[in-house]
Protein backbone atom coordinates (compact mmCIF):
# COMPACT_ATOMS: atom_id res chain seq x y z
CA UNK A 1 0.00 0.00 0.00
CA UNK A 2 1.57 3.47 -0.81
CA UNK A 3 1.88 6.13 2.23
CA UNK A 4 0.76 9.31 1.61
CA UNK A 5 0.36 10.71 5.41
CA UNK A 6 3.10 10.13 8.24
CA UNK A 7 2.05 11.43 12.13
CA UNK A 8 5.54 11.61 14.41
CA UNK A 9 5.25 10.99 17.94
CA UNK A 10 7.73 13.92 18.17
CA UNK A 11 7.45 18.12 18.65
CA UNK A 12 8.29 19.01 14.91
CA UNK A 13 11.78 20.72 14.47
CA UNK A 14 13.08 23.48 14.90
CA UNK A 15 15.24 23.92 12.19
CA UNK A 16 14.09 24.95 8.72
CA UNK A 17 16.37 22.23 6.43
CA UNK A 18 15.26 19.39 8.89
CA UNK A 19 15.85 16.08 7.37
CA UNK A 20 11.79 15.64 7.73
CA UNK A 21 11.77 18.50 5.58
CA UNK A 22 14.04 16.49 2.61
CA UNK A 23 11.71 13.32 2.83
CA UNK A 24 8.56 15.40 2.68
CA UNK A 25 10.08 17.19 -0.49
CA UNK A 26 11.67 13.86 -1.88
CA UNK A 27 9.04 11.44 -1.18
CA UNK A 28 5.82 13.79 -2.00
CA UNK A 29 4.43 12.87 1.79
CA UNK A 30 2.68 14.64 4.26
CA UNK A 31 4.56 14.59 7.67
CA UNK A 32 2.73 16.05 10.55
CA UNK A 33 4.05 15.94 14.33
CA UNK A 34 1.97 15.62 17.48
CA UNK A 35 3.93 14.92 20.67
CA UNK A 36 2.52 11.68 22.33
CA UNK A 37 4.02 12.70 25.43
CA UNK A 38 4.91 15.71 27.12
CA UNK A 39 7.39 16.78 30.62
CA UNK A 40 5.61 18.61 33.77
CA UNK A 41 8.20 19.91 36.08
CA UNK A 42 7.53 18.57 39.88
CA UNK A 43 7.01 22.07 42.19
CA UNK A 44 9.73 22.71 44.81
CA UNK A 45 7.93 21.44 47.79
CA UNK A 46 8.02 17.84 45.94
CA UNK A 47 11.35 18.02 45.41
CA UNK A 48 12.02 19.17 49.13
CA UNK A 49 9.48 16.13 50.39
CA UNK A 50 12.71 14.17 48.50
CA UNK A 51 14.57 15.46 51.08
CA UNK A 52 17.11 17.13 48.90
CA UNK A 53 19.05 20.50 50.11
CA UNK A 54 20.87 22.04 47.37
CA UNK A 55 23.44 22.97 49.46
CA UNK A 56 24.14 19.36 50.45
CA UNK A 57 25.58 18.62 46.61
CA UNK A 58 28.92 20.35 45.19
CA UNK A 59 28.52 18.43 41.53
CA UNK A 60 25.45 18.27 39.43
CA UNK A 61 25.05 15.33 36.99
CA UNK A 62 23.10 16.57 33.61
CA UNK A 63 21.59 13.72 31.51
CA UNK A 64 19.17 15.84 29.36
CA UNK A 65 18.39 19.35 28.27
CA UNK A 66 15.39 19.32 30.38
CA UNK A 67 17.52 17.94 33.40
CA UNK A 68 19.42 21.42 33.27
CA UNK A 69 16.05 23.45 32.36
CA UNK A 70 14.35 22.13 35.60
CA UNK A 71 17.38 22.04 37.73
CA UNK A 72 17.93 26.16 37.27
CA UNK A 73 13.94 26.19 37.85
CA UNK A 74 14.11 24.31 41.21
CA UNK A 75 17.10 26.52 42.01
CA UNK A 76 15.26 29.31 40.99
CA UNK A 77 12.28 28.78 43.15
CA UNK A 78 13.91 27.32 46.20
CA UNK A 79 16.02 30.81 45.91
CA UNK A 80 19.16 28.63 46.11
CA UNK A 81 22.16 30.68 44.21
CA UNK A 82 24.10 27.91 42.97
CA UNK A 83 27.48 28.51 43.38
CA UNK A 84 31.04 29.27 40.76
CA UNK A 85 32.07 26.21 42.13
CA UNK A 86 29.50 23.69 41.17
CA UNK A 87 30.76 20.54 39.29
CA UNK A 88 28.62 19.75 36.26
CA UNK A 89 29.10 16.33 34.78
CA UNK A 90 27.05 15.97 31.27
CA UNK A 91 26.30 13.02 29.41
CA UNK A 92 27.12 14.67 25.73
CA UNK A 93 28.08 17.56 24.35
CA UNK A 94 24.77 18.75 23.35
CA UNK A 95 23.82 18.76 27.09
CA UNK A 96 27.09 20.91 27.58
CA UNK A 97 26.49 23.32 25.14
CA UNK A 98 22.48 23.84 25.99
CA UNK A 99 24.02 24.42 29.72
CA UNK A 100 25.65 27.63 28.37
CA UNK A 101 21.93 28.99 28.75
CA UNK A 102 22.36 29.29 32.25
CA UNK A 103 25.78 29.52 33.14
CA UNK A 104 28.63 31.45 31.39
CA UNK A 105 30.78 28.20 30.07
CA UNK A 106 34.53 29.17 30.30
CA UNK A 107 33.91 30.21 34.16
CA UNK A 108 32.54 26.72 35.04
CA UNK A 109 33.91 23.81 35.85
CA UNK A 110 32.26 21.15 33.18
CA UNK A 111 32.85 17.54 32.20
CA UNK A 112 31.55 15.99 29.10
CA UNK A 113 30.74 12.30 28.11
CA UNK A 114 31.02 11.17 24.37
CA UNK A 115 27.43 10.76 24.58
CA UNK A 116 26.45 7.23 26.81
CA UNK A 117 26.01 7.61 30.27
CA UNK A 118 29.00 4.86 31.39
CA UNK A 119 31.29 7.38 28.76
CA UNK A 120 31.77 9.62 32.19
CA UNK A 121 32.92 6.64 34.19
CA UNK A 122 36.78 8.14 33.83
CA UNK A 123 35.67 12.09 35.10
CA UNK A 124 33.55 10.50 37.63
CA UNK A 125 36.71 8.30 39.05
CA UNK A 126 38.30 11.82 38.87
CA UNK A 127 36.02 13.26 41.44
CA UNK A 128 34.91 10.12 43.70
CA UNK A 129 34.88 12.32 46.73
CA UNK A 130 32.13 15.05 45.14
CA UNK A 131 28.49 14.62 46.47
CA UNK A 132 26.82 14.43 43.56
CA UNK A 133 23.14 15.49 42.43
CA UNK A 134 21.01 13.66 39.59
CA UNK A 135 18.10 15.74 38.50
CA UNK A 136 15.83 13.52 36.42
CA UNK A 137 12.61 12.29 35.52
CA UNK A 138 10.24 9.65 37.12
CA UNK A 139 11.91 7.32 34.56
CA UNK A 140 15.27 6.51 34.42
CA UNK A 141 17.16 4.35 32.19
CA UNK A 142 18.84 1.30 34.62
CA UNK A 143 22.42 2.15 33.76
CA UNK A 144 22.73 5.67 35.01
CA UNK A 145 22.50 4.19 38.70
CA UNK A 146 23.82 0.74 37.91
CA UNK A 147 27.26 3.05 36.96
CA UNK A 148 27.13 5.37 39.85
CA UNK A 149 26.84 2.62 42.21
CA UNK A 150 29.52 0.66 40.35
CA UNK A 151 31.52 3.65 41.11
CA UNK A 152 30.78 3.91 44.51
CA UNK A 153 29.80 7.52 43.96
CA UNK A 154 27.90 9.65 46.57
CA UNK A 155 24.79 10.25 44.65
CA UNK A 156 21.03 11.52 44.95
CA UNK A 157 18.37 10.96 42.28
CA UNK A 158 15.87 13.70 42.84
CA UNK A 159 12.53 13.84 40.62
CA UNK A 160 12.72 17.08 39.15
CA UNK A 161 9.92 16.47 36.43
CA UNK A 162 8.29 14.06 35.15
CA UNK A 163 7.05 12.50 31.92
CA UNK A 164 3.12 12.80 31.36
CA UNK A 165 1.00 11.08 28.73
CA UNK A 166 -0.91 13.40 26.00
CA UNK A 167 -4.61 14.18 25.19
CA UNK A 168 -4.39 13.30 21.32
CA UNK A 169 -8.69 12.50 21.74
CA UNK A 170 -8.73 15.07 18.85
CA UNK A 171 -6.75 12.58 16.25
CA UNK A 172 -9.21 9.67 17.21
CA UNK A 173 -10.85 9.46 13.48
CA UNK A 174 -7.90 10.72 12.06
CA UNK A 175 -5.74 8.13 10.36
CA UNK A 176 -2.47 7.71 8.72
CA UNK A 177 -0.20 5.65 6.55
CA UNK A 178 2.43 5.25 9.05
CA UNK A 179 3.05 6.21 12.84
CA UNK A 180 6.31 6.89 14.35
CA UNK A 181 7.73 6.24 17.82
CA UNK A 182 11.23 7.31 19.19
CA UNK A 183 10.58 5.93 23.24
CA UNK A 184 8.24 3.21 24.91
CA UNK A 185 6.15 6.34 26.37
CA UNK A 186 5.14 7.01 22.94
CA UNK A 187 3.76 3.62 22.28
CA UNK A 188 2.39 3.82 26.25
CA UNK A 189 0.78 7.02 25.06
CA UNK A 190 -0.61 5.25 21.69
CA UNK A 191 -2.98 2.55 23.87
CA UNK A 192 -4.05 4.67 27.02
CA UNK A 193 -5.48 7.06 24.45
CA UNK A 194 -6.62 4.46 22.23
CA UNK A 195 -7.34 1.49 24.10
CA UNK A 196 -9.15 -0.23 21.24
CA UNK A 197 -6.27 0.99 18.84
CA UNK A 198 -6.38 -1.89 15.82
CA UNK A 199 -3.14 -1.63 13.54
CA UNK A 200 -4.75 -2.96 10.09
CA UNK A 201 -2.76 -1.23 7.55
CA UNK A 202 -1.04 1.66 9.86
CA UNK A 203 2.91 0.62 9.20
CA UNK A 204 4.15 0.75 12.87
CA UNK A 205 8.02 2.95 12.43
CA UNK A 206 9.90 2.71 15.71
CA UNK A 207 13.83 3.65 16.82
CA UNK A 208 15.73 1.99 19.11
CA UNK A 209 15.78 -1.46 20.84
CA UNK A 210 13.38 -0.98 23.77
CA UNK A 211 10.56 1.44 21.61
CA UNK A 212 11.04 -2.37 19.71
CA UNK A 213 10.49 -4.46 22.65
CA UNK A 214 7.34 -2.12 24.32
CA UNK A 215 6.01 -2.48 20.40
CA UNK A 216 6.75 -5.92 20.30
CA UNK A 217 4.60 -6.57 24.33
CA UNK A 218 1.94 -4.39 22.77
CA UNK A 219 1.31 -6.63 20.25
CA UNK A 220 2.02 -4.55 17.31
CA UNK A 221 3.36 -4.85 14.20
CA UNK A 222 6.66 -2.98 13.55
CA UNK A 223 7.08 -2.48 9.28
CA UNK A 224 9.90 0.10 9.72
CA UNK A 225 13.03 0.00 12.00
CA UNK A 226 16.11 2.07 13.28
CA UNK A 227 18.56 2.42 13.48
CA UNK A 228 20.10 0.00 11.12
CA UNK A 229 23.42 -0.33 9.56
CA UNK A 230 21.87 0.34 6.00
CA UNK A 231 19.38 3.28 8.01
CA UNK A 232 20.87 4.59 10.81
CA UNK A 233 18.20 7.27 11.32
CA UNK A 234 14.32 7.49 11.54
CA UNK A 235 14.31 9.56 8.36
CA UNK A 236 16.23 7.11 6.13
CA UNK A 237 13.92 4.41 7.07
CA UNK A 238 11.04 6.04 6.02
CA UNK A 239 12.68 7.25 2.86
CA UNK A 240 13.44 3.70 2.17
CA UNK A 241 10.50 2.02 3.08
CA UNK A 242 8.02 4.84 0.64
CA UNK A 243 10.38 4.64 -2.35
CA UNK A 244 9.87 1.09 -2.16
CA UNK A 245 5.78 0.88 -0.83
CA UNK A 246 5.28 3.78 -3.51
CA UNK A 247 6.68 2.19 -6.47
Amino acid sequence: MKVKTILVSQPEPKMENSPYSKLIEKSKVKVDFRPFIHVEGESAKSVRQQKIDLNDYTAIILTSRNAVDHFFRIADEMRFKVPDTMKYFCQSEAVAYYLQKYVVYRKRKIYVGQRQFPDLAPMFKKYKDEKFLLPSSDSLKQIIPDTLDELKLNWTRGIFYKTVISDLSDLRNVYYDILVFFSPSGIESLLHNFPDFEQNSTRIAVFGNSTVKAANQAGLRIDIQAPTPETPSMTMALQKYILDANK
